[in-house]
């Protein structure tokens, strides 16, 4: 069984190991949070690395019982581009990107990207997000953009998702017009200064925190369109909880919005990333 590189600092923030690697020789990594993926999980892996040959793909599992891990295991001991993280239960999915950002930063990846592991992300785009994400600090495979949509989508659910990101933009000034999208390339140094381990959203509320964080501190934020594809296999992991939990997030960011609080409470205010 691969053992995690997980790193960190004194101060709980998330460290770096290998920095003397240098910069060029640095390579991209995908983080996929994964629970009963066993239907998936290997011809997804393969066909990222058929896509982006030099990609290290990390799998964060949360011990699910359909034995995706042990599965993510073997294709970590045929290919050394594989990683696994191995977790107790079902932690969530904020704390689960937190765990495979930490084995990305000791892999010295750059940049990270993001992404389900149902092929609702269909890894054929991610060279267009990584060539992206050498323009913006963080690019996104966004679904409501020119060129972008859905398939497979039942109206309501089309109609949920479309309102959820009309009130984050609307309530957070958000500027991305997906900002509930999990496929994402971050660039390293905005995952430094995000400090996306004192994210207190959980679940896919999550994804709106870091990206409400990112733009606050002034990072470029680009978009990529994407077909995004309901899974074909296995069960969504979307519930009415975790509705719940992405209005309580957006409700709590948007007074500290109001109250001018900073939501990254451990970080400066920095500006973009020079060209």
């Amino acid at each position: 069984m691969l053992q995690s590189k997980l790193m960190s600092s004194t101060d709980g923030h998330l460290s770096i190991a290998g920095d003397e690697t240098p910069m060029g020789a640095t390579r991209p990594a995908v983080v996929i949070p994964t629970y009963n993926e066993a239907e998936n999980i290997g011809r997804l892996v393969q066909r990222i690395l058929d896509v982006v040959p030099n990609m290290q793909v990390i799998v964060v599992d949360d011990n699910s019982p359909d034995g995706t891990g042990i599965l993510a295991d073997a294709l970590a001991a045929e290919d050394e581009r594989v990683h696994v993280v191995h977790r107790p239960g079902k932690l969530g999915l904020g704390t689960a990107y937190v765990a495979g950002f930490r084995e990305a930063f000791s892999l010295n990846a750059d940049p990270i990207c993001t992404m389900d592991a149902d092929f609702s992300h269909d890894p054929s785009y991610l060279p267009a997000l990584l060539e992206k994400a050498q323009v913006y600090d963080v690019s996104i495979g966004s679904r409501y953009v020119p060129g972008g949509g859905t398939k497979h989508w039942g109206l309501k659910r089309r109609v949920l998702s479309r309102g959820a990101n009309w009130v984050a933009r609307t309530l957070l000034g958000l500027e991305a017009h997906d900002c509930t999208a999990g496929f994402r390339a971050y660039r390293r140094h905005v995952l430094e200064a995000v400090h996306p381990e004192t994210v207190r959203a959980d679940g896919y509320s999550y994804l709106v925190e870091i990206l409400y964080r990112c733009q606050f501190l002034g990072f470029s934020i680009g978009e990529v369109p994407i077909i995004f594809v309901d899974r074909l296999r296995g069960n969504s992991k979307i519930s009415q909880k975790e509705i719940l939990k992405a209005a309580f997030t957006v409700g709590r960011l948007f007074i500290r919005r109001l109250l001018r609080l900073s939501p990254v409470s451990r970080a400066t205010r920095v500006g973009p990333r020079p060209s």
